[in-house]
């Protein structure tokens, strides 16, 4: 009998499978219908030993030390900071766009100050915020929107940005100074010897079974177990019983070259040209030394597995139908993006899993029978420690 089932060894099942494990003395079995760990954080070593992210690039970056050093129990960290080109009227220009992306894209030579009266010059008014599209034109403008966002979005989500919820278009900041970090977190960093690795040490304990290459629902009703832990589509697990809840995909195409590098920056998007979004050189990424180099080409796609669900009201209003029955679900609990239905960076999972294995622990505690207090004002304690000695 596991105390644990969970369906998933992705960043939410394996951290719960550590702490239940580890902390708890529970026993777990973790299932994964692919062939490995690591979820879409899994990396390995191509024909050419090279070391690639099999699903895209993977950045980790958080503010929050705890999930930095809870990481950091399983692996060593290799500083770095990400940096991403865009593609746009035939330049390589810094994005998110900064002050240098708009003197190089205009031939100016502007300030900081300068800059910040551009962006207001150009900006329209939106009065009330909704869309994607809102965001960025109430920014900086229609011109730079059609530039950089209007078609790589279309792109991305086979949606016009004026269809998208502002938290897509939100995540990307403007600024007015020269930092070309695509991120600003206190911690960035890259798994020293790579994701799977450190997900190999995570779950590198006795109470841990995997099995891979198993869908649970040809394994569900032969495995004893007390509770589930579901990290996979929550519309899935009710049999998309009030339909299917939309994601877009991702098609990956890799490729190993002949020569030492091929990009300007580790990432190169293209917003306007090419049906691929970007393209990522991973040898910039893991600061690995080889006489080769490996790239992977983007291309959103909407059938495939689920990578990013769709931000739109009628969305928001399906999951929340499938939400309401994961509540009321006993002894399951659903966590990670696909149970969720929510865009979570890396370290918001381990966030969300730590937090869940909290409750868990605290539910447990809260169950434990609480054994009767001995009548009186003294404790049996008190009573051992203060009774006067034998006579002899």
């Amino acid at each position: 009998m596991f105390d644990y089932l969970i369906v998933g060894a992705g960043f939410a099942g394996s951290v719960l499978a550590e702490r239940l494990a580890t902390r708890s003395n529970k026993k777990v079995l973790i299932i994964d219908k692919r062939s490995h760990i690591g979820g879409n954080a899994y990396d390995h070593y191509n024909e050419d030993g090279i070391l690639i992210h099999k699903y895209g690039p993977h950045i980790f970056h958080t503010n929050s030390k705890d999930v930095f050093d809870y990481l950091g129990n399983f692996t060593e960290w290799r500083p770095y900071e990400h940096r991403v080109l865009a593609s746009v009227d035939g330049q390589l220009v810094p994005m998110p766009i900064n002050l240098d992306t708009i003197n190089k894209l205009y031939g100016l030579n502007l300030t900081s100050f300068q800059v910040e009266e551009f962006f207001a010059s150009v900006a329209e008014e939106v009065p009330v915020i909704k869309t994607s599209e809102d965001v960025v034109v109430s920014k900086v403008g229609r011109e730079l929107y059609n530039k950089f966002f209007k078609n790589y979005t279309n792109k991305q989500w086979g949606l016009d940005p004026s269809q998208l919820d502002k938290s897509v278009t939100s995540r990307v900041p403007t600024r007015t100074n020269r930092d070309d970090r695509y991120f600003t977190d206190t911690f960035q960093a890259m798994p020293l010897h790579g994701y799977t690795r450190m997900f190999e040490k995570m779950l590198d304990h006795p109470n841990i079974k995997i099995m891979l290459n198993t869908d649970y629902h040809e394994v569900i009703k032969f495995i004893p177990f007390k509770e589930m832990i579901f990290t996979g589509p929550v519309d899935e697990y009710f049999d998309f019983q009030f339909g299917k809840l939309p994601y877009r995909s991702l098609e990956f195409k890799h490729d190993t070259l002949n020569k030492e590098q091929h990009l300007a920056a580790p990432v190169v998007n293209f917003p306007n040209e090419h049906a691929y979004t970007r393209i990522t050189e991973f040898k910039a990424l893991t600061g690995q030394s080889h006489p080769k180099t490996a790239i992977v080409y983007e291309y959103p796609q909407a059938e495939g597995d689920p990578y990013y669900p769709v931000p739109m009201p009628e969305n928001a209003e399906l999951y929340a139908k499938y939400k309401k029955l994961a509540d009321e679900t006993p002894n399951v609990h659903f966590v990670g993006r696909l149970a969720t239905y929510k865009y979570y960076n890396m370290d918001q999972v381990v966030a969300q899993a730590l937090t869940l294995y909290k409750k868990l622990t605290d539910k447990e505690e809260a169950a434990k029978p609480v054994r009767p207090a001995i009548a009186g004002s003294t404790s049996l304690v008190e009573k051992l420690i203060n009774r006067e000695p034998a006579k002899e």
